[in-house]
C-alpha cells in the first residue's frame, strides 16, 4: 500500500491487498486513516463484485462523484492516470467490522459500470451523479434525470457549468426598483 501524498506510512490492510492482487492495476493508499483503492476504470464493476462476494462486503453505503476540472495536478498514487471526475464508492463489511473506499477516474464523457446489479441501492446515488456530473453508468436499469427538469440541459454540478443561468425567483420577495 502507498502513503497518502503528505501523510504518515500506511498500515497493512489484507483487504486491500486482495483487491490489488485481484484486480490489476489497482493501487491502495491510506488517506487520513482510511484505506482507498484507486481501481482502473475497466475493472471497477468485477472490483467490487470481488469485494462483495470474496470479501464480505455487504453494503455500498454511499456513491458519489467528483468534478476535479480545476485541480488538474491534484496528487494521485503512483500508477494511477488522472482524468476529470472521480467516481467514489464506501462500502461496509458488517461481517468484518471493517470500511474501505474505491476511487475510479472517469474521463470527460466516459462511463464507468453500473453497480446495480452487485448493490441496487447503489440506483438512485447512480442517476443523481449522472444528472448533476453527466458520468454516465453503463448498464443502469433507468439512468434518466432525478433532481433536474426532464428537459433540463447540461449538469449543474460541472465546474464549466454556467453559473445563475436561472434566475432565482424567491417568494415576497420585493419587487425590482
Amino acid at each position: 500500500m502507498h502513503k497518502d501524498p503528505g501523510e504518515g506510512g500506511a498500515p497493512q490492510d489484507s483487504v486491500a491487498d486482495a483487491v490489488v492482487e485481484h484486480v490489476k492495476g489497482a493501487v491502495a493508499i491510506d488517506s487520513h486513516g482510511q484505506t482507498v483503492v484507486h481501481i482502473p476504470r475497466d475493472a471497477w464493476r468485477e472490483a467490487v463484485r470481488f469485494l462483495k462476494e470474496e470479501q464480505q462486503f455487504t453494503q455500498c453505503s454511499d456513491l458519489t462523484a467528483v468534478d476535479q476540472l480545476l485541480r488538474p495536478d491534484r496528487p494521485v498514487p503512483p500508477g494511477v492516470d488522472r482524468e476529470r471526475f472521480e467516481v467514489v464508492a464506501n462500502f461496509l463489511s458488517h461481517p468484518l467490522n471493517r470500511r474501505i473506499r474505491f476511487v475510479c477516474q472517469v474521463p470527460d464523457g466516459g462511463e464507468v459500470d453500473s453497480l446495480f446489479d452487485l448493490f441496487s441501492g447503489t440506483e438512485l446515488p447512480e442517476r443523481e451523479v449522472w444528472d448533476l456530473l453527466g458520468v454516465r453508468f453503463a448498464g443502469h436499469p433507468d439512468l434518466v434525470r432525478l433532481l433536474m427538469p426532464d428537459d433540463w440541459e447540461g449538469h449543474p454540478l460541472r465546474k464549466d457549468d454556467a453559473p445563475a443561468r436561472v434566475p432565482v425567483q424567491f417568494k415576497e420577495a420585493p419587487a425590482p426598483r
